[in-house]
């Protein structure tokens, strides 16, 4: 409110200078702080901690909310996996080997022709080692192991069939005395067998023969084809035993060159065990075949059996097939000693064939013939079965030889193949990085050049086929 007795223009004029000598102040103020605060270092602020980073995964291609599919393969157990695996391998293995039987069985005659070669080569291969060792060259020894073998095994096979001859007369007459003591015995016996009953029995055979005169025949036919079938074969088993026995090296350095390069050093390592197994089998076969036949052959001519030497010798031939031609042939000399000398006779023929029989399994086989070719008797049971099957005495006969050489090369396949695995682990080992290139190169070079098997594999095959 304006003074009380100042002029109105008197009193405008003072507010007017007081309020711009407030401002000067107020003005002068605000430049004094400005010129402090331009005057002081600003104050630096507080440092601030960096976040640690924080990995964020990038967003899933699919909804979070759904489960990924999972693959047919995965949902099958592993147990049903595995048995599909092996079942199908299991298949193959199969088809392949019934592929294989049904092209023997094509070619039987064949097949079986050489495994008998091969068989006999083994018996008489020794000889003709002999006979080179004494100065004989190749060709005349091996002529004369050749003529001396077949003409041992002919006069054995001609022996047999002169005193089957010899004897049928006497054998027919003891049959048929005791087919009467038989019937006769069935008359008397607790049995109560009429007379009118046994006639029956004889009418219907007579029957039976009769109306099967046809088929008879015809197998009367088929023995004259198998009996053209066996010369056949016999004069093909010689001819193939002809040359193993003169140039048994050619043929295996030739089998060697069919193989791959990388298993022949295998394979020639394989062959000459092989070789001795078969050897050593029919050796000591033909030994033990030899001492049953002469203990058997003596036990029933003793005992007043008719043809003791022909079921001696039709002993020794049945012996190749182990436990069953044994067991067959000793049945036979049974069967004979029952109907020409009686039940008695028969029984000690048994006793004596049981008593050979032991000694030569648990005697003359591990002695004889050694752990090396020796094989389990269900083994021989079941190879026996399943060649009589497959091809009949010849394949009964192969089969046993064929387990214990296939034993023989599985063995010994299984150890190289170690010894090989173990030398390249430790030249793996051992061998420089700098000098890894150039054998690889020379072994490149050295199977680009040599079109024939390795240096080992024909070094090995040399004294394979000396031996064998």
């Amino acid at each position: 409110m304006p003074n009380k007795g100042v002029p109105p223009r008197r009193w405008g004029s003072q507010w007017g200078a007081g309020l711009a000598a407030g401002l000067g102040k107020l003005s002068s103020r605000l430049d004094e702080h400005r010129a402090e605060d331009a005057a002081e270092p600003p104050a630096q602020a507080p440092a601030v901690e960096a976040a640690p980073e924080v990995h964020v995964p990038p967003p899933p291609a699919y909804a979070p909310a759904v489960r990924a599919p999972r693959q047919p393969s995965a949902a099958v157990p592993w147990g049903v996996r595995v048995a599909a695996e092996v079942a199908w391998r299991f298949l193959v293995l199969a088809g392949a080997l019934y592929l294989l039987m049904r092209a023997i069985s094509s070619v039987q005659l064949v097949v079986l022709s050489f495994a008998a070669s091969l068989l006999i080569t083994a018996l008489l291969q020794p000889t003709v080692a002999r006979l080179k060792r004494m100065g004989m060259p190749r060709g005349p020894a091996t002529a004369v192991a050749f003529i001396t073998g077949f003409v041992v095994m002919g006069l054995v096979g001609w022996f047999v069939v002169w005193q089957v001859m010899e004897n049928t007369d006497t054998l027919s007459n003891r049959v048929q005395a005791g087919i009467g003591e038989l019937k006769s015995w069935l008359l008397h016996s607790p049995l109560h067998v009429t007379e009118n009953q046994i006639n029956q029995v004889t009418k219907n055979l007579q029957h039976a023969i009769g109306t099967n005169a046809e088929q008879i025949t015809s197998a009367g036919l088929e023995g004259v084809t198998v009996v053209i079938d066996l010369f056949t074969g016999i004069f093909l088993a010689m001819f193939c035993t002809l040359f193993l026995l003169y140039d048994g090296a050619g043929v295996w350095k030739w089998l060697l060159k069919l193989f791959p390069r990388d298993a022949r050093d295998g394979i020639a390592g394989a062959g000459p065990r092989a070789w001795r197994t078969l050897t050593l089998y029919v050796r000591g076969t033909v030994i033990v075949a030899f001492i049953d036949a002469v203990c058997i052959g003596v036990g029933i001519f003793f005992l007043g059996v008719p043809m003791a030497v022909p079921l001696a010798v039709v002993i020794f031939l049945g012996s190749f097939v182990p436990l069953v031609g044994a067991v067959a042939s000793g049945a036979l000399a049974m069967i004979v000693a029952l109907v020409s000398e009686g039940p008695f006779t028969m029984l000690m023929v048994l006793a004596v064939v049981l008593a050979v029989q032991q000694i030569e399994g648990h005697i003359l086989q591990p002695f004889i013939l050694g752990r090396a070719v020796r094989v389990h008797p269900l083994a021989v049971v079941l190879s026996v079965a399943s060649g009589s099957l497959i091809a009949g005495i010849g394949g009964a006969v192969v089969a046993v030889p064929l387990v214990a050489v296939t034993n023989t090369v599985v063995g010994y396949l299984r150890q190289h193949s170690r010894e090989v695995a173990l030398r390249t682990a430790l030249a793996a080992s051992t061998a420089e990085p700098s000098g890894s290139s150039e054998p690889q190169a020379r072994d490149e070079r050295d199977e680009r050049d040599a079109p024939g098997p390795s240096s080992s594999a024909v070094a090995t095959a040399e004294p394979a086929a000396e031996e064998g």
